[in-house]
């Protein structure tokens, strides 16, 4: 039997096990979408803009709206399709730079009836000129209220004397993968555009934005979607239609919405200080990986590993030190670094609220207050690379304590304490650790405070007798800490 047969057969029986008994309260497929269509369609527009560009002749002009470097950027496409319609020359010949006028469409939809618009940033973004186009023909020139380029999300103002019907927000969080979804929008011109699928998946992270935590979708969607909404079949808004999985640039029923419940947050802001105001609390943090919970004795490799407090942040007046895993934040576990981010920045502005952190194998309670995000410096709560992919041993390293001397050469400031690397044999037939070098001070092993030699050697031994396989090292670098796990030679 082949995979694919064996696959089918395996689904098959999973599907009678697991979800027959159920089927008599499951809610079928709806026999039309047409009254919850005709409902809906009214509030969707379509999205227009302009954007006057000098061009060097010699050189053209390309743009790419997914953020470089991505590893998906050649698969993950946004939906906005600019359309090149024409050319104003401002100076001609001989090279030199033209205006090229470029218009772009998208989708958005009303939530209001005084005349407010949601669609996506990348829509509007840089556009001179914005203009809706309602369901039944009518033109109106869009005002921007804000825009965030996190979430990708943009709020317009269209002025009018009438009352504009609108949509309202629902729970995503309360959508289950293959409930029915609509999406509705203006794909490649075509306006007033429905159509059907499922949720496929949750909680997506594409790699477009740190707060990625996208609804994916088989419902058909493509180039001139993004901005639109994406409806449960009560009606309400769970989702806005963001970006497509596509390598031919249409639709092959991988789509991607910004989650209702995410998307509140930043449109409410938006519409009341023209920015998002995003929380921090301070620290620089690393995934915890299956080695780092093997030293410590964990059950499970979930959680956020502090690796640096601020001074004078909201984690270094609650108490936070280095080497904590916060493994709770307001409530809601901690399962990866992604959690928190999110969590932490879609927290209110001086709020405060309890973050459980596991504190040498204790659970500790901590109340910290919000402190918001300063957009243009660097996040704190973003995962850090690790400071190395492939580590086996410690043993090949030369080791002695911190002196005075040593201290002066490497610049290390008073009150750092503990071990320094001077030599890493790379040549003694161990295979090395290539995350350590020279001037790295080793001031933790397994979240225990060393100071010699023999502290280094009494921990690893430790871990030895305690059957663990790896050994946690917390080291500085630089004016920076970080937690390096070494796998231990059973050989040993």
């Amino acid at each position: 039997m082949n995979f694919r047969k064996r696959f089918a057969s395996a689904v098959f029986v999973l599907f009678y096990i697991t979800v027959s008994p159920a089927l008599s309260s499951a809610q079928g497929t709806p026999k039309s979408f047409a009254d919850l269509s005709e409902k809906l369609l009214p509030a969707v527009v379509n999205v227009y803009t302009t954007q006057n560009i000098r061009v060097d002749r010699n050189r053209g002009n390309s743009r790419n709206s997914f953020p470089p470097g991505s590893p998906f950027e050649e698969f993950f496409k946004k939906f906005q399709n600019p359309d090149q319609e024409g050319e104003t020359e401002s100076n001609e010949g001989n090279g030199r730079p033209r205006v090229q006028q470029r218009r772009s469409l998208g989708s958005g939809f009303i939530i209001d009836g005084s005349g407010i618009i949601i669609t996506n940033n990348h829509v509007i973004d840089d556009a001179d000129e914005i203009s809706i186009r309602l369901q039944d023909g009518t033109e109106l020139k869009a005002e921007l209220i804000g825009k965030d380029d996190k979430v990708d999300l943009a709020v317009l103002k269209v002025e009018t004397d009438e009352d504009l019907p609108f949509v309202t927000f629902g729970d995503d969080s309360k959508s289950r993968v293959g409930d029915w979804v609509l999406a509705i929008g203006n794909p490649f011109g075509l306006g007033g555009t429905v159509t059907a699928g499922i949720i496929s998946a949750r909680n997506r992270n594409i790699q477009s934005g740190p707060y990625d935590q996208y609804i994916q979708t088989d419902a058909s969607i493509n180039r001139g979607n993004s901005g639109g909404p994406m409806f449960n079949m009560n009606g309400e808004v769970i989702g806005i239609n963001t970006a497509i999985y596509s390598q031919s640039g249409g639709n092959v029923g991988i789509g991607f919405a910004v989650p209702s419940t995410q998307a509140e947050i930043v449109i409410e802001q938006l519409r009341e200080f023209g920015r998002t105001k995003r929380g921090r609390i301070g620290v620089r943090i690393t995934p915890v990986s299956d080695e780092i919970a093997e030293s410590l004795g964990m059950d499970d490799a979930a959680g956020a590993l502090v690796n640096t407090v601020e001074e004078d942040s909201p984690s270094s007046k609650a108490g936070v030190e280095f080497g904590d895993i916060i493994i709770e934040f307001d409530g809601t576990k901690i399962d990866e670094v992604r959690d928190l981010t999110t969590k932490v920045a879609n927290t209110k502005i001086a709020s405060t609220v309890d973050m459980v952190v596991l504190r040498k194998g204790k659970r500790v309670t901590l109340h910290i207050t919000i402190d918001e995000l300063d957009e243009g410096a660097s996040t704190a709560e973003e995962e850090e690379e690790a400071v190395a992919e492939e580590l086996e041993t410690i043993l090949g390293l030369t080791l002695t304590r911190l002196d005075d001397e040593a201290r002066e050469e490497l610049k290390i400031e008073a009150g750092i304490d503990g071990v320094l690397i001077t030599r890493v044999d790379r040549d003694s037939g161990r295979e090395g650790l290539r995350a350590l070098r020279r001037g790295d001070v080793i001031v933790e092993v397994t979240q225990q405070k060393v100071m010699t030699v023999d502290d280094v050697k009494a921990r690893i031994e430790a871990q030895r007798e305690a059957d663990r396989s790896v050994v946690l090292l917390s080291i500085f670098r630089s004016g920076q800490f970080a937690h390096v796990p070494v796998k231990l030679d059973e050989n040993e």
